[in-house]
């Protein structure tokens, strides 16, 4: 097991299982859990459906939040070891530079620096990607209320973009998993094997995982 490693972040598009393999982390390791507050954000529902109306209200929303919260995960916790949290800061940049007008995106690249200059950063990053069939089939499958206009065209538009903003991330140990063909919720074999590949001794600063192919039928 791979000692350096005591901060985990995962990220990846909606519906791709960033906060189940944050909670199977957090049951493995006796983890402090961070999870971003998607909810508690008064626009989103809004933003779904007109993005560019509620563009700039989520967008700050989400921004102010999230600092927020890593404010507290820098600070040092002497009762856990470890931390998972099913995001990184950095990924807000990937929605602003989707989502805003050229204005709009002015004023954020005027405070995210600052805000982002101190925070602690993940001793590594787990990227989940997958097809855009699997992402779609999970999204429908949990039916949020939230996420009922989210349109297969967007989910394609933020597929790419999260795929851009990390096959370009260099800020930190990075593991790029194929999680199409991956069921870490419910086969613990699964798990297991990626939670190998998490703490494997011999990992470089960028890998890739993709696991042996085979028919997933359970997000």
């Amino acid at each position: 097991m791979n000692s350096d490693v005591k901060y985990i972040a995962i990220e990846g598009v909606i519906g791709v299982g960033k906060t189940s393999l944050a909670k199977k982390l957090r049951d493995r390791l006796n983890a402090q859990l961070i999870l971003e507050q998607f909810e508690a954000n008064p626009f989103l529902e809004n933003f779904y459906s007109n993005r560019k109306r509620f563009a700039f209200q989520t967008q700050m929303f989400f921004l102010v939040n999230r600092f927020k919260q890593q404010q507290e995960l820098s600070q040092e916790n002497l009762f856990t070891e470890f931390n998972v949290c099913d995001y990184i800061f950095e990924k807000d940049k990937i929605f602003a530079y989707l989502n805003l007008s050229s204005d709009e995106l002015k004023l954020y690249e005027n405070i995210f620096p600052s805000l982002s200059r101190d925070l602690r950063k993940p001793d590594l990053v787990v990227y989940l990607q997958s097809s855009l069939e699997r992402l779609i089939y999970n999204i429908r499958k949990r039916s949020r209320k939230i996420e009922r206009n989210l349109s297969r065209s967007y989910i394609e538009e933020l597929s790419d973009a999260y795929n851009h903003f990390f096959f370009r991330y260099n800020s930190t140990p990075l593991l790029i998993v194929n999680s199409t063909d991956l069921d870490f919720v419910h086969s613990e074999e699964d798990f297991s094997e990626l939670y190998k590949q998490i703490f494997r001794e011999d990992r470089g600063r960028t890998e890739y995982f993709k696991p042996e192919t085979k028919k997933v039928d359970n997000a």
